[in-house]
């Protein structure tokens, strides 16, 4: 989904969730070899740099060169624009061959992709035996009894807006295909539950609603999802402007090995 972040890309550096610390340590546990993993969708490589704690290079990907402007500098993380015109061969080649990446990790896009070919490239590039790929993401967020239903009527106001493919993300990778051996970290059809806490601003709460793609696109098409008054319901359920909150967001993973 090429170019569907870059209007709002500098809002989704500082607006999304920081993935849990255990998350990378459980990813790294599964792989005998730390040299190389491969963070796809990198975006603002929030997780290439947390990935980069465990391995001792980490390539990060993105199709869109607006994310990849703003990614965080890392001295063991090599960034990569990918465009879609590059060839299977070409990304191959790019990442360091076939079998040699020992993760593979995708934060909150992997329902963006093409997902055939993204799985056959996995397939090339992931060492046999002891590669592992690792995909997570997250949908619900939870603040309080209050707030809940409020946010559950916005984001039914953000359905006509949504690509298709969000229904991954709607369905918690439930109806994911993934066609991987399971290493005991959620399977195709039965992903592992993972919650994310973040303490947040309601500004900081704003932020990631403007991040949303659905929200950019109602704009573009002359709908403001967050009006002033939808705003001011958030503010009144949030406990006001300056409240600072601990949220979950509820995430779910799945990983898996390559099928020998």
């Amino acid at each position: 989904m090429a170019g569907l972040f870059d209007k709002q890309a500098e809002i989704y550096l500082d607006a999304r969730p920081t993935y849990p610390s255990d998350l990378y340590s459980m990813a790294a546990a599964l792989t005998p070899d730390h040299s190389l993993a491969w963070d796809v969708g990198t975006g603002n490589g929030q997780a290439a740099i947390a990935v980069a704690e465990h391995y001792e290079q980490v390539v990060g990907t993105d199709v869109s060169e607006a994310q990849l402007k703003l990614a965080m500098p890392h001295p063991r993380v090599r960034y990569l624009h990918t465009p879609l015109s590059i060839t299977d061969d070409e990304l191959v080649a790019l990442i360091g061959g076939e079998n040699s990446v020992d993760l593979v990790t995708v934060a909150t896009a992997v329902h963006w992709f093409d997902l055939p070919k993204f799985y056959s490239l996995v397939t090339r590039l992931l060492r046999k035996p002891g590669g592992i790929i690792v995909v997570w993401g997250y949908y619900d967020i939870v603040v309080s009894p209050i707030f809940d239903p409020v946010m559950k009527h916005f984001h039914d106001t953000t359905l006509p807006y949504w690509n298709p493919k969000i229904q991954y993300i709607f369905d918690a990778y439930k109806t994911l295909p993934f066609p991987f051996e399971s290493v005991g970290l959620g399977c195709e059809g039965k992903p592992q539950p993972l919650d994310i806490p973040k303490e947040t601003s309601f500004e900081g709460f704003l932020r990631m609603l403007r991040s949303w793609s659905s929200v950019t696109t109602a704009i573009d098409q002359g709908v403001d999802l967050l009006s002033e008054s939808v705003v001011k319901e958030f503010e009144s359920a949030w406990g006001g402007p300056t409240l600072v909150r601990s949220v979950i967001y509820k995430g779910f993973m799945l990983a898996g090995k390559v099928r020998l």
